[in-house]
């Protein structure tokens, strides 16, 4: 009996990541599709960046609120609309391309808001599926790595699909949302997950004065990663070399999985909150060799040296937010993750262009050096209030969990 119900942890666990996964690839395309789209219609530049810029933002803004919504209504009744919503607005964009302009910016911040917050649902999930806290922990940190892959494959995805069109670009973006939305909310978990009660409180788990930095810490490693990807094109441009950005990216990627694998295969010693700055120190560590900028295979070799503490800094950032959320916001908990790094790479991407012109290259990497830096002072200042305060809240969700049913 025993042996089954841990097939049955092990074949949800399987399929609410996989259909995870693949529900996120938006994640990854979304951007590039609009700016591609909006290209090729005739849009300049500016315009391009500009609502790529606001796809972002967008995003960031809808993740918390539909997160709440989650919280309180259950994961199938906003995900499933959600998706369905963004995928709309994904069409309506590949309908009236760049003009008139009104329509086209209202297709793209729809697209953006209504993106189902599956990574956050995800992870509260966790909890609800694997038996014990070590094993929720090594699921955070799979959960981490993988996805880097993510943002490798769903770019390769949008280039294939803009070889027919842009407008398949765009309408292939919207399906895989909603495709993987459809296999993570048919699961009996994700269909009889509830959140815990809450009290009414307009703030939400940004009452927690432990989340609010850590939502800022989280932030200042989006502006490093916001900038590495404007830095490695300012690179590939240098070099005159084509591949040279993506190789870059693709690398620190690697590094990123790697790091993940490695650090989710063992439990590790020590309190979470004091582990947590020290992966900052060695993740901010990592970015600052990058402002040599040598040649493209030792560049290539820093790159994915820069990205080895990245999976392990978000795993450890997960279990510190599932410990400090307040009951019944743990879903809008994790959707923040998701929106302080969306706002952080936006001002990264605008830190690298102003680097970019004031030093050059190494300018650009200097600035993701200093993002991961201004993440490391935020947490030093600010630690103390990563303590949870009210002991291993996954155990104790586990146990009411266990009592309930």
């Amino acid at each position: 009996m025993r042996s089954y119900l841990d097939f049955l942890r092990v074949a949800h666990a399987a399929r609410l990541l996989g259909g995870t996964l693949l529900g996120r690839l938006p994640n990854g395309m979304g951007m590039l599709a609009v700016i591609l789209h909006v290209r090729a219609e005739g849009g300049g530049y500016p315009l391009a960046g500009t609502l790529g810029a606001a796809f972002l933002l967008a995003m960031a803004v809808g993740q918390p609120v539909l997160g709440r919504a989650m919280d309180r209504f259950g994961q199938p009744r906003v995900l499933q609309p959600a998706a369905l919503l963004s995928a709309a607005g994904f069409a309506l964009l590949a309908l009236t391309g760049a003009d008139p302009l009104p329509v086209t910016a209202a297709a793209v911040v729809l697209a953006g808001f209504a993106t189902p917050p599956l990574e956050a649902g995800l992870r509260a999930l966790w909890t609800a599926v694997l038996p014990g806290p070590a094993q929720v922990k090594a699921a955070y940190a799979l959960d981490a790595a993988a996805q880097e892959i993510l943002f490798t494959v769903g770019p390769l995805l949008v280039a294939a699909a803009a070889l027919v069109n842009t407008e398949t670009a765009l309408l292939l973006t919207g399906a895989l949302g909603v495709a993987g939305t459809l296999v993570v909310t048919t699961s009996l978990p994700s269909r009889t997950w509830k959140g815990d009660e809450r009290a009414a409180d307009w703030a939400g788990p940004l009452r927690s004065s432990g989340l609010r930095v850590l939502f800022t810490t989280l932030a200042c490693s989006g502006i490093a990663l916001g900038v590495y990807a404007v830095a490695a094109t300012a690179y590939g441009e240098r070099a005159g070399d084509d591949l040279a950005s993506g190789i870059l990216l693709a690398a620190m990627s690697a590094g990123a999985l790697t790091g993940g694998l490695v650090y989710g295969a063992r439990p590790w010693p020590g309190d979470d909150h004091r582990r947590f700055p020290w992966l900052l120190a060695f993740l901010a560590a990592g970015y600052l060799p990058l402002i040599w900028t040598p040649g493209l295979p030792v560049m290539t070799v820093l790159a994915f040296a820069s990205g080895l503490f990245l999976a392990p800094m978000l795993a450890c950032s997960f279990i510190l937010v599932d410990r400090l959320a307040p009951s019944g916001t743990v879903t809008e908990a994790f959707a923040w993750v998701v929106a302080a790094f969306s706002v952080g790479s936006a001002v990264g991407s605008a830190a690298a262009g102003f680097g970019q012109d004031l030093a050059g290259v190494r300018g650009a990497f200097a600035a993701a050096g200093a993002g991961g830096l201004l993440a490391l002072a935020v947490c030093l200042l600010g630690g103390r209030r990563l303590r949870p305060g009210t002991g291993d809240q996954i155990q104790l969700r586990n146990q009411i969990r266990a009592c309930q049913s």
